[in-house]
Formats: structure tokens, C-alpha cells, sequence
């Protein structure tokens, strides 16, 4: 395959992933309506972990040794159970938008550290196009969000942040993993992660019985999880870590649409000139930059 169509192939399932992903943090906000916040992501990644085991060993794919199983384990641990635990429970307060606003620091956190780790070199325009894209954020936040903001729930925010960007250095680093194979061993150690934070919080454990909840999971389980990392991680295949992560920046704009739509969140002007800024700081530091493609270490 050439290097321009895996570039167009990376570019799909970026603007996939980042569009579908925008649906998430309102899933996430029904899903705590009704169930606790670990057990709801408990929930959710164990029944992703049975649909993406099913799918690999229907289509016959094998289960990585070694080294790729390891960074597959760690990957999963920090992008479904340290992440999705400080999600879950930042967003019990957080309103949805807010919450993925702040998770737009993703891209920039993964460029300083896949500098400090050596994976990549600070260059100037993913930096400004990082910077960019958060002050379009910050422009959405100040009229997507009304009252007092909970600091326990802003830094658990920020904790899941910096487990997202810390998961696709993760997957840069250790040998490549086919995406359904990651997915499937990666929440599978996700969920048992979280399986024992349910217990040690005394998360009530039951199924969903609301219809809009059960929606929700259903929403998060299919799409926001099985297809969305899926993609996610073909595109963290393609491109560098920092630059995949830039979708982080274009999902708080689908959430706060979504989140107009479904949960009568405020939205006003605000929201279109934050916009503005987050599409062109993503122009800017990801889908102008062209850089060659890294390959994972053997």
C-alpha cells in the first residue's frame, strides 16, 4: 500500500473517530443518571471486551505474546481504566460539553510527553495548532457551561487527559498490534480494572432499566467503544501519537451539539467562534503536517 493511500486511510478513520467519539461524554452523562460511575463504565468496556474477542476470534486473529502483549495490557489499563475511571466520575458533575473540553488539552499533553520520552520533537506548528484549538475550547466553555465548576471533578478531568495521551505513547512504543486485537486484550484489562474499582467504591451493581440509559450504553458499547478505538487505533498506527490525538479537539465541539440536542445544554454564538479555532488549530497541527510516518518499535 502506498504511503499516500495509508495516509488517506488514517485521515477517514481520524475524522471517523473523532466525529462518532463526540457522543460519548452525553452517553456517559444518561449512564450516570441511572448507574454508578464505575460500575456504568465497568458496563460498558466488558461488554465491548465481548464483542471485540468475539470479533477476533471469528475472523481468526490471534492473541499477541511477549512484548505486544504487554503494551497491549498497559494500553488498555490506561485508555479504558485509569481514563474512562476519572471520565465516568468527573462527569457525574461536569456537564458534558465542559468534561470534553478539557480533555482537549489531549493532543498538547501528548506532544510534550512524547518529547520528554523521546518518541517525537517539539515542532512549532502542532504546538500552535495544540494551543489553537484550546483557546477555541476555552471560547466554547465560557458559554457552554453555567454555575460553579467542581474542582474534584475539573482534575479528574484533567487525570483522564493525561491517561489518554500517556495510552497512545503506549501504543507507539511497544510492537504493532493489529486494532482489533488491541481493542480486544486492552479492555479486557480495562474492565477487570475497573471491575475492582466498582468493588472498592461499593458501586451498586445492576443492569440498566431506564430506556434512555439503556440506549446510552448500548451508543457507547457499539459505537463509542468498539468502533471508535477500533479507528483510533488505525490511525495511531499511520501517524505520530500527537497528531492522532488532535481528534480529542474536534470531539468537544460534536459533544456540545449532541449535548443542545439531547440534554438542553445552553449553546450560543460562542460555540461557533470557538469552532473556528479548534478547526483551524486542527488544520494546523495535524492535517497540514505531513510529516513521514514512525514506525512502532519491534
Amino acid at each position: 500500500m502506498s504511503p499516500m493511500s495509508d495516509d488517506r486511510i488514517a485521515l477517514l478513520a481520524f475524522i471517523g473517530y473523532s466525529v462518532l467519539a463526540g457522543g460519548n461524554a452525553v452517553g456517559v452523562r444518561f449512564s450516570n443518571q441511572e448507574l454508578d460511575p464505575f460500575w456504568g463504565a465497568t458496563l460498558r468496556f466488558s461488554l465491548a471486551a465481548l464483542v471485540m474477542l468475539a470479533a477476533m476470534f471469528i475472523t481468526g486473529r490471534r492473541l499477541p505474546t511477549g512484548r505486544a502483549l504487554a503494551g497491549a495490557v498497559i494500553y488498555g489499563l490506561l485508555a479504558f481504566g485509569g481514563a474512562f475511571a476519572f471520565a465516568f466520575y468527573a462527569l457525574v458533575e461536569l456537564e458534558a460539553g465542559f468534561g470534553q473540553i478539557l480533555l482537549s488539552v489531549v493532543p498538547l499533553l501528548t506532544l510534550l510527553l512524547a518529547a520528554l520520552q523521546g518518541l517525537e520533537r517539539l515542532r512549532l506548528a502542532p504546538v500552535v495548532g495544540a494551543l489553537l484549538a484550546v483557546g477555541g475550547v476555552v471560547v466554547m466553555s465560557g458559554v457552554a457551561v453555567s454555575g460553579a465548576i467542581p474542582v474534584g471533578s475539573v482534575l479528574a478531568a484533567v487525570g483522564a487527559a493525561v491517561c489518554f495521551a500517556q495510552a497512545a505513547l503506549t501504543v507507539k512504543r511497544f510492537p504493532r498490534v493489529d486494532p482489533v486485537v488491541e481493542n480486544a486484550v486492552g479492555m479486557t484489562a480495562g474492565a477487570v480494572f475497573l471491575m475492582g474499582l466498582t468493588v472498592v467504591a461499593g458501586d451498586t451493581i445492576a443492569a440498566p432499566r431506564q430506556v434512555d440509559t439503556i440506549w446510552a450504553v448500548a451508543y457507547m458499547v457499539l459505537i463509542g467503544s468498539v468502533v471508535v478505538f477500533t479507528l483510533y487505533v488505525v490511525v495511531l498506527d499511520r501517524w505520530d501519537a500527537s497528531r492522532a490525538n488532535y481528534g480529542f479537539v474536534i470531539v468537544p465541539v460534536v459533544t456540545v451539539l449532541v449535548s443542545a440536542w439531547l440534554l438542553d445544554e445552553p449553546v450560543t454564538a460562542g460555540l461557533v467562534i470557538g469552532g473556528a479555532l479548534v478547526l483551524a488549530g486542527v488544520y494546523l497541527g495535524a492535517l497540514r503536517h505531513r510529516g513521514h510516518r514512525h514506525p512502532v518499535s519491534p
